[in-house]
């Protein structure tokens, strides 16, 4: 019987394993019940205290939802696994910030041209409202920072590709540690608003379903938020 307390790392990495490949065997969806701990000890062979650990490190990994008092379930989708390994890569400097912007760049152009192409008209006033709240927070830059972070993960969503939602939505970390070194480098009202004013004619190519300007429009964005950091010696 493997120590209760500290379960074997072989035997955790195996019930892992198993316990993925039973979601998948099991057709199991987001939102879907697991068998209990006890059941599927038994099915796997292993401990409950290997098995609880199992289910530790898949919830880490956000691939079960589990908490007190209730089965584990299988988890929806989220950027929380994918953004700490970008931000551990960044404070280890195994990655730069611009290498970064450089592939955020990439999806984003993207998700914008998708986004015309196939958002809601509800996903279309929520950019429009975005915009609109974006204005309205000019002298507040810690709102102002959460509409803008909202902003590009709504055109995610409406993009219709919900890995584009999960790629965009993990680098918003990176964002809330570099946001204000390019607010404070746009240092008049002028030029913030101006910045805003790029995310009105990225919101008004998507609202038209214009997905060659909804693409050049965040081209021009991302292409003056790089500028604005690597004056400011970001890398």
């Amino acid at each position: 019987m493997p120590n209760e307390i500290a379960p074997a790392s072989g035997l955790v990495e195996r019930a892992i394993t198993d316990i993925r490949a039973l979601i998948r065997e099991a057709g199991l969806k987001a939102g879907d019940v697991l068998p209990s701990e006890t059941a599927i000890s038994e099915r796997l062979g292993v401990s409950r205290a290997v098995t609880r650990e199992a289910f530790r490190a898949l919830s880490a990994l956000r691939i079960l939802d589990i908490g007190n008092g209730r089965r584990a379930r299988v988890a929806a989708p989220d950027a929380a696994a994918l953004s700490l390994i970008i931000d551990h890569t960044v404070h280890t400097r195994q990655l730069s910030i611009q290498q970064v912007l450089d592939v955020r760049r990439t999806l984003e152009l993207r998700s914008a041209s998708l986004a015309a192409l196939r958002r809601s008209e509800a996903q279309a006033r929520m950019l429009q409202g975005t915009v609109a709240q974006m204005f309205d927070s000019l002298e507040a830059p810690d709102r102002l920072m959460g509409l803008d972070i909202h902003f590009h993960e709504v055109i995610a969503q409406a993009s219709g590709n919900s890995l584009y939602a999960i790629l965009i939505g993990s680098f918003r970390v990176i964002t809330e540690q570099t946001w204000h070194i390019g607010w404070r480098c746009r240092g008049t009202l002028a030029n913030r608003a101006e910045n805003i004013r790029c995310h009105e004619r990225i919101a008004t190519a998507i609202v038209v379903q214009d997905p060659v300007r909804a693409e050049a429009m965040m081209a021009e964005h991302f292409d003056s938020a790089m500028t604005v950091l690597l004056s400011a010696g970001v890398t």
